[in-house]
């Protein structure tokens, strides 16, 4: 349990960061010489960083509905 705790804090990047690693990502699984099982494992990455992508995107859109909503700008909680 503890190894997916140190897993979640190192996937903890920037939604710019993670964009930038996707785009890495598709690089590598764009080459005529990759395996099979490495193209897997690109992919598995890319996927698991494309919903680190979209958890902080929606925390984002949260937010900004609950501003919206009454003018505060207290924290989303």
């Amino acid at each position: 349990m503890a190894a997916k705790k140190t897993e979640d804090k190192k996937e903890k990047l920037s939604v710019e960061e993670a964009f930038s690693k996707i785009e890495e990502k598709i690089h590598a699984l764009e080459k005529d010489d990759i395996s099979l099982e490495d193209s897997f494992k690109e992919y598995q990455e890319g996927m698991k960083l494309l919903k680190n992508c979209h958890e902080a995107i929606e925390e984002v859109e949260l937010k900004v509905q609950k501003i919206a909503k009454n003018g505060s700008l207290e924290d989303f909680e």
